[in-house]
């Protein structure tokens, strides 16, 4: 599931120089969806790239009419602010028949997301109609806020995007989490960037792969001459313990450090992993793979620590020269008993792999030792895994 970050820009937030900066802080931070009236939509334009959802009120045609071109230009419309959805105007009486998102239409054909705040079971019913219809379906706990989501994330699967109010990170968590399937999206009304921040990076905790390391034994280290070799530049400084996941071999893909270390004769560069020849595998986000010669500026690459957590990070740079290269082959402990996977990677005091004690240079390496692998059994097409026997050598 793909969550996201809805952050609250309205009218009820304060004047637009408040909206504004906290609409700012939201698209810097990452948020996915900002939510504001329909009069402001060109002006969030203005500040950056950013879905934006705009609320409908309803009701007065001339207003309809005179922002008509700024409604079309919003990537959502919501309507249920100062109508049924918000208890400013009554609820149907007949839930079964008209509390679908017609309802809180109106007269307004461009809906496609409700607002709905949880005042009582009436407007958690109302809630579980609406989503029936609705691309998007914003549900706001009032006294009660676990117990209801609970319901209508059991009630409406995947008929809707639900997202739910939050006004703080850990609120975030909750709903991302709730009977472990969790609302589609949060929906944050708060003015602190740092809870903004926080709330983005509960977001991508959640979207990130934890891979299974293995520990492979080194059975060969010998020269190869010279090939082209890619050095991998992020958009990202990568941590002491962090790198890419590379191989000759789909199925056993060898950690590779980055340039985190200092040395006396070449400096750190913490954005880049050398990652080796151009025909070799790196993993990427999703669990695929792309070849090194493939990578260019702006494609995402997966980084990985040494306990298997993953993140996300943007290509700056794929850098290719000859050098000299070695060829490391390794064993791989499996359920049919070992496997052989190898890759190449440059002969640099600088290209580290790690041990179970520290990390070694590739320089340094030898038969016996041990260093981290991923290893899954699977065969590989165009990037993706599939379920066909291909031969490696």
């Amino acid at each position: 599931m793909t969550r996201s970050v809805w952050l609250k820009a309205d009218s009820a937030v304060g004047n637009w120089e408040k909206r504004k900066k906290r609409i700012t802080a939201g698209i810097e931070a990452g948020v996915d969806w900002v939510l504001v009236d329909d009069t402001d939509v060109e002006r969030v334009r203005d500040l950056g790239d950013v879905n934006i959802a705009a609320f409908r009120s309803g009701g007065d045609a001339d207003r309809l009419e005179e922002h008509s071109q700024q409604d079309v230009s919003s990537d959502a419309v919501i309507v249920g602010k100062n109508g049924e959805g918000d208890g400013s105007v009554s609820l149907p009486e007949d839930f079964s028949g008209s509390a679908d998102i017609s309802a809180l239409r109106r007269s307004d054909d461009a809906a496609n997301g409700a607002y709905i705040r949880i005042l009582d079971e009436n407007y958690e019913a109302f809630a579980e109609e609406a989503a029936k219809t609705a691309d998007h379906t914003i549900v706001i706990g009032e006294d009660w806020q676990i117990i209801p989501l609970e319901n209508l994330i059991a009630r409406i699967g995947e008929e809707t995007e639900l997202v739910a109010g939050v006004t703080t990170a850990k609120e975030a968590q909750t709903a991302y989490e709730t009977l472990e399937i969790g609302a589609d999206a949060v929906l944050l009304d708060t003015d602190d960037p740092s809870e903004i921040h926080k709330t983005v990076e509960v977001r991508d905790e959640l979207e990130r792969e934890t891979l299974d390391l293995t520990w492979a034994e080194v059975t060969s280290v010998e020269r190869a001459g010279s090939a082209d070799r890619v050095c991998v530049d992020t958009g990202k400084l990568l941590d002491h313990d962090e790198g890419m996941l590379v191989g000759s071999m789909s199925r056993g893909l060898f950690f590779v450090h980055a340039e985190t270390a200092d040395s006396p004769y070449v400096a750190s560069r913490p954005f880049r992993v050398n990652a080796g020849a151009v025909h070799a595998y790196v993993r990427t986000p999703g669990g695929e793979t792309k070849y090194l010669s493939e990578l260019e500026s702006g494609d995402e690459v997966q980084i990985v620590n040494r306990n298997g957590k993953t993140r996300e990070a943007v290509v700056g740079r794929a850098k290719i020269e000859q050098r000299p290269m070695f060829r490391i082959e390794a064993e791989v402990e499996t359920e049919d008993g070992t496997d052989r996977i190898e890759t190449l990677l440059q002969n640099a005091e600088t290209i580290k792999v790690p041990t179970p004690d520290d990390r070694k240079a590739v320089t340094d390496l030898s038969a016996g030792d041990e260093i981290l692998v991923y290893y899954e059994q699977t065969a590989r097409h165009f990037g993706e895994a599939i379920d066909e026997k291909i031969i490696e050598k």
